[in-house]
């Protein structure tokens, strides 16, 4: 296996972080940067997560999406335990290069979500004067996560 791509840190000059060719990710205090990913297709927004410096360097070394899951403080290669691996078409980065942005193509059952849904973003949030709820945008679920989750466990 080709060595571990490794980021220099991002540029004191304002212009070469914004401007220059040098890819150099702006992790925060935490170590991690966020991370927003859509169909390469259609453009469906997919999910958001987070990645550190490892997880971008497998990425970005495998084609496979890989992340760090903050909740299980644990790398996390997407789709390893539902078969929904998320294959990278495109990686771009934000003008101050704090978040980056993969386009990607879902295997398996093209879900993304744990709960079996195409979308981690199924519920649209709306207000009645001063509060807020959710409502469900209609979309199904495209596997049993249930079954898929604890059968890997």
């Amino acid at each position: 296996m080709t060595s571990p791509i490794r980021f220099d840190p991002p540029p004191s000059d304002k212009s070469a972080l914004e401007e220059g060719p040098a890819f150099t990710p702006r992790f925060d205090a935490n170590g991690l940067v966020t991370v927003v990913v859509t169909d390469a297709g259609d453009g469906t927004l997919l999910m958001v997560a987070h990645m550190n410096a490892e997880a971008l360097a497998l990425t970005l070394q495998t084609g496979i999406a890989h992340y760090w899951s903050r909740s299980r403080n644990s790398l996390w290669k997407k789709g390893e335990t539902s078969g929904n691996f998320q294959h990278v078409k495109e990686v771009r980065t934000d003008c101050d290069q704090d978040a980056i942005w993969l386009k990607v193509s879902v295997s398996g059952h093209d879900a993304t979500c744990h709960t079996g849904r195409r979308s981690c973003f199924y519920r649209v949030i709306e207000t009645k004067g001063a509060s807020a709820h959710l409502s469900h945008d209609g979309s199904e679920a495209l596997f049993d996560a249930e079954h898929t989750y604890k059968a890997k466990t």
